[in-house]
């Protein structure tokens, strides 16, 4: 068949052959699923959304770099890690962000990254199926379900002021029209029209005289400009002395969500595997693909922006074109680089009313919990174990009674460290699996493992997974 006459009839694993045309829409429609899902992250924990475009763009080129560039998986903002931000640097009681306690967080989330790479080692060394014993559904499963509970207040407090109601219903119900109702592309995006949606209400009700969006910050913005800012980064604590005890408290708190975002990390392998066909669990290996990931979070967190997740979105555009050249990634990759060098365009995405943020945050909050819940379900924790039972109460009522007590976290007797609820629920699950007997969970070191743990909102690679069980 001739080059320009090329159909998507059948998987095509080398996009040179379509054209150079056809090769660029393709880059610009996978960017265009990743965007609503990646810029949501910094509007919600304060973080900036140019930094984000930047490192999601460096990040992907990163991971197809180690892992041989065989791999066709984007590289976005990770959903997972919102409660870390929203406990180690909670929103300002104004709505702004907390500029001060952000490195923070973000130094967290580096060391998260890092974790990937243990567990990398981990996995080379022993096999992964010795190491996932002391990490099964019944210990993530729980810690998914309190991140999601935990975080569900601010969203609610997101649509409770004056008219924001509105835009917040408008949110949630376009989101859930496209996700149950939507077809093809419509489907994968739901968050990104879901946000567009909101928004443009929002303005027809700012134009009606109802206040809801401030314009100023687009108009005082300029056209281009360097997307890193050192007083964002996590170097500019050094630069200016920090306080070792909220830095060590960061760790703590979160670090455990890296146990449930490398299962998310498992499972976006694994569906991506299925939907092309190419198993990447054995080339080129999980410990591979793990590296990546980490090292794009751990490097994207260093400079100020979130952490970064293999996204199902992408997963669900290989699917609707049968495109799967990594290629067609990279391309992507580049526009977010580009963009991400236009501060105008940067503002008006950081004039997404509250309203949009708190209608999108009520869905994404509950649906982190209902991941957990997937997990468990999909993996078939046997619940009539009472040592299963005893895990998964102790990982819950001590991460969301702690969160919610008087002190808001378990103090330390030293360094003015302290555990905050998610801190103490995982490292006590970990520890009560490792030591009670009866564990039962069987990884497959070289076979696609779906885990049920994807916080992205598509369902795109989800059909495929099914069909391959």
């Amino acid at each position: 068949m001739g080059k320009n006459t090329k159909t998507f009839d059948e998987p095509i694993y080398d996009a040179r052959t379509l054209g150079t045309g056809r090769m660029l829409v393709l880059g610009i429609q996978h960017m265009f699923a990743m965007f609503g899902a990646t810029v949501l992250v910094p509007i919600i924990t304060g973080l900036d959304v140019s930094t984000t475009l930047l490192f999601a763009g460096l990040g992907t080129l990163l991971f197809h770099l180690i892992t041989g560039r065989k791999v066709p998986a984007f590289l976005g903002s990770s959903f997972a890690f919102l409660g870390g931000y929203a406990a180690v640097a909670p929103l300002l009681s104004d709505g702004s962000s907390n500029k001060e306690l952000l490195p923070y967080a973000c130094f967290g989330v580096a060391v998260s990254g890092l974790l990937y790479l243990v567990l990398a080692f981990l996995f080379r060394t022993f096999g992964a199926g010795r190491v996932m014993k002391f990490f099964p559904p019944v210990v993530t499963g729980p810690i998914i379900i309190a991140i999601g509970l935990n975080l569900a207040p601010s969203a609610i407090n997101n649509c409770a002021d004056n008219w924001n109601w509105i835009p917040a219903i408008t949110a949630i119900a376009i989101v859930i029209c496209c996700n149950i109702w939507g077809k093809g592309l419509v489907r994968i995006v739901p968050i990104l029209l879901g946000v567009l949606g909101s928004y443009l209400v929002s303005a027809i009700m700012d134009a009606l005289g109802v206040e809801m969006i401030d314009y100023s910050q687009v108009a005082s913005a300029a056209w281009i400009g360097f997307p890193v800012h050192f007083d964002n980064t996590v170097f500019s604590l050094f630069a200016k002395g920090f306080d070792s005890g909220v830095l060590i408290t960061a760790v703590i708190t979160i670090v455990p969500i890296a146990f449930a975002t490398m299962m998310e990390h498992i499972g976006d392998i694994s569906a991506i595997s299925s939907t092309t066909g190419r198993n990447y669990i054995k080339d080129p290996g999980l410990h591979r693909t793990l590296i990546g990931d980490g090292l794009a979070t751990a490097i994207a967190s260093l400079f100020g922006a979130p952490a970064n997740t293999t996204y199902g979105e992408n997963t669900g555009v290989l699917t609707l074109t049968k495109v799967y050249d990594p290629l067609v990634i990279r391309i992507a990759a580049g526009f977010a680089v580009l963009m991400s060098f236009c501060p105008k365009f940067a503002a008006i995405i950081e004039t997404m009313p509250s309203g949009t943020i708190g209608g999108i945050s009520l869905i994404l909050y509950g649906m982190i919990s209902a991941v957990g819940i997937r997990n468990l379900v999909e993996t078939h924790v046997d619940f009539s174990k009472s040592r299963n039972v005893l895990v998964a109460a102790m990982i819950m009522v001590l991460t969301i009674g702690i969160s919610y007590s008087s002190a808001g976290s378990l103090p330390l007797p030293f360094g003015g460290v302290s555990l905050s609820g998610l801190a103490t629920g995982s490292l006590v699950g970990i520890l009560l699996n490792a030591v009670l007997p009866g564990k039962d969970y069987k990884f497959e070191d070289e076979l696609p493992n779906p885990t049920g743990v994807d916080f992205e909102m598509t369902q795109g690679e989800s059909d495929k997974m099914d069909k391959a069980q």
